[in-house]
């Protein structure tokens, strides 16, 4: 509820493809991300799972915060 309000933010530091999970899970086993780890199961993008594009632009700063560090 609290995300849904715009009060919290899951910050996303890297998403990978499917191909890529062992990459993932070895990043987040060095501890080499901040934030979450995404990996992108059934979509071939990000974003297609956005059901509030309003939303999600009002906390897209917040959200990506951790991208690229």
């Amino acid at each position: 509820r609290l995300v849904a309000r715009g009060l919290v933010h899951p910050t996303l530091s890297k998403v990978y493809p499917l191909a890529e999970t062992g990459q993932a899970a070895f990043d987040v086993h060095r501890n080499a991300h901040q934030g979450k780890v995404g990996v992108l199961c059934l979509a071939p993008r990000e974003g297609l799972g956005i059901r509030d594009e309003q939303t999600r632009a009002r906390h897209l700063t917040a959200i990506n915060r951790f991208r690229g560090v």
